[in-house]
C-alpha cells in the first residue's frame, strides 16, 4: 500500500481497527454481548486501467470513500450467509444505500455472528446444516470434510436462534 497516500492508508486503518469488535444489545439485538469480529474486513475491489494496470488512483479514492462511511462493515462482504438470509443481507445495502444507518447497524449487529458462523466458525459444513434448517438443500458433506458434531450443531443453533433468525 506505498503507493497510497499516507494519510489515506492511516484513515483506513484507523477506522478498520475501530471496528474488530463491536458492543451490541440484546439477544435478538445483541445487548451485553460483545461479538467478536475480529478478521472480518470489507473486501476492497482492485480497481484497474484499460490498460491492465492497478488504478492506484482510484483505489485510493476507493479507500478514502471507505474511510468517511459512518457505518463500517457494509462496503461489501462475504455473502455465505446469503444462502440462508438472502432477503436480510440485501435489506441491509439497502438500508446503506438510503443512509438508514442506525437501521443498518442494527440489522448488521444480528448477521454478524451467524455470518462468522458459517464462513469462519464452522465453514462449509455449518452453511450446510444451516440451509437445511432454512429449508434449501445444503446436502452431505464432501470428504475430507466432516459433518458437525451435536455440540457444534447445538452452537450453530444457538448463533442462529439468539438472534431472531430461527
Amino acid at each position: 500500500m506505498e503507493m497510497l497516500g499516507p494519510r489515506i492508508w492511516a484513515s483506513v486503518q484507523q477506522g478498520l481497527s475501530r471496528g474488530l469488535s463491536r458492543n451490541v444489545k440484546g439477544w435478538a439485538s445483541g445487548e451485553g454481548r460483545k461479538v467478536d469480529i475480529a478478521g472480518v474486513y470489507p473486501p476492497v475491489t482492485t480497481p484497474f486501467t484499460a490498460t491492465a494496470e492497478v488504478d492506484y488512483g482510484k483505489l485510493e479514492e476507493n479507500l478514502y470513500k471507505m474511510g468517511t462511511i459512518p457505518f463500517r462493515g457494509a462496503v461489501g462482504g462475504v455473502c455465505a450467509l446469503a444462502n440462508v438470509l438472502g432477503a436480510q443481507v440485501c435489506q441491509l445495502e439497502r438500508l446503506c444505500l438510503t443512509g438508514q444507518w442506525e437501521a443498518a447497524q442494527k440489522l448488521q449487529h444480528r448477521l454478524i455472528e451467524p455470518n462468522s458462523a458459517v464462513t469462519r466458525r464452522f465453514g462449509i459444513p455449518g452453511l450446510k446444516k444451516t440451509m437445511d434448517w432454512f429449508g434449501y438443500y445444503g446436502g452431505p458433506c464432501r470428504a475430507p470434510l466432516q459433518e458437525l458434531s451435536s455440540a457444534e450443531e447445538e452452537a450453530l443453533h444457538m448463533n442462529f436462534s439468539s438472534n431472531g433468525w430461527l
